[in-house]
């Protein structure tokens, strides 16, 4: 287990693409995403290195949410340097017909064929002891009908407007929602505006959330006010890069949620400005040469949860909340 005796989650800094490590109170783990390719192997070192320090020996899941190269592009490079056990994803790749595409899509398919590969839709159950992950988008499809306790009309949908269909890799991202006893975090990876629509219009199928990581790096491809204010999260943390992510007008609406207590960032978005980032004590790399810090959460079965920047070891406590 995790060194808390709790759930742990680790926002491993990959400069703008995603690799979130989650401990499970029972000593599971699930890796989403594996960052980028190259660069000396640069993303699958920081993810051995958390997940060492982790007190981990392997990774029990690995959940690739789609094939764009911040988010498989590091797999293979992480195969050879720390044990995998389960390949989870959507199916086979997509973006069929491109050079680099196919080569990055065949790399992955090399290294999920050495260990058990599992293909997920809506409504089924990553089985972590000790949590509870619902798959509630994958290869463009969403939940036919809402999770337990979720369900309510959505006021936020009148009006909104639906954007060009998105019919590339983005929208075919794997997304779930993870819940430990009152504690509920969500991870939509870089699904789009209308698919996310299916999600929340005209009735909210997620609910309420604790956490929230930013979809899609916050881009404003992603993250209509319907979803995201209806997510209605306590904290979220944007997985963005120095010069990727972070759009003010996306980062606007996830700092408007209605219960928004904090915006944690892994950098500070250059081309934003003070305006449209968070403090500096909330964002975890200041620099854009990146120095790799990362955000941990703590999470408690009661709902409560710490969020801590590791940069300058700044943190915070969520209590828990009645729905």
């Amino acid at each position: 287990m995790g060194a808390s005796g709790e759930l742990e989650i680790y926002f491993i800094d990959v400069e703008g693409g995603q690799a979130t490590l989650i401990v499970s109170p029972s000593g599971e783990s699930m890796l989403v995403d594996a960052g980028w390719p190259g660069f000396d192997g640069r993303d699958a070192n920081r993810i051995v290195a958390t997940a060492k320090r982790a007190g981990l020996e392997k990774i029990d899941y690995l959940v690739m949410t789609h094939y764009h190269t911040d988010h498989v592009g590091g797999v293979p490079q992480l195969a050879e340097r720390f044990p995998i056990v389960n390949y989870v994803d959507h199916g086979q790749n997509t973006e069929v017909g491109r050079p680099r595409s196919d080569a990055m899509a065949k790399d992955y398919y090399a290294v999920r064929e050495k260990a058990n590969h599992i293909v997920v839709k809506p409504g089924d159950r990553i089985p972590i002891a000790g949590i509870q992950v619902d798959v509630v988008s994958a290869r463009g499809n969403v939940l036919s009908s809402p999770l337990p306790g979720a369900g309510k009309a959505n006021p936020l949908c009148e009006g909104v407007q639906k954007k060009a269909e998105d019919k590339g890799e983005n929208g075919k991202s794997v997304g779930f929602l993870l819940t430990y006893g009152d504690f509920r975090f969500v991870d939509l990876a870089d699904i789009t505006w209308n698919i996310e629509l299916g999600l929340a219009c005209p009735a909210n199928k997620i609910g309420e959330v604790d956490l929230y990581l930013t979809t899609h790096h916050a881009l404003t491809a992603s993250g209509p006010t319907a979803i995201v204010h209806a997510l209605n999260p306590r904290a979220a943390v944007m997985n963005n890069g120095a010069r990727k992510g972070g759009q003010p007008e996306a980062w606007k609406i996830v700092k408007t949620a209605p219960r928004m207590q904090a915006f944690w960032q892994l950098h500070y978005t250059v081309e934003a400005g003070e305006a449209a980032n968070s403090p500096n004590r909330y964002i975890a790399n200041l620099e854009e040469e990146c120095q790799a810090h990362g955000i941990k959460v703590t999470a408690h079965s009661g709902g409560s949860f710490e969020v801590l920047n590791e940069r300058n070891n700044y943190s915070e406590t969520y209590p828990s909340v009645t729905r």
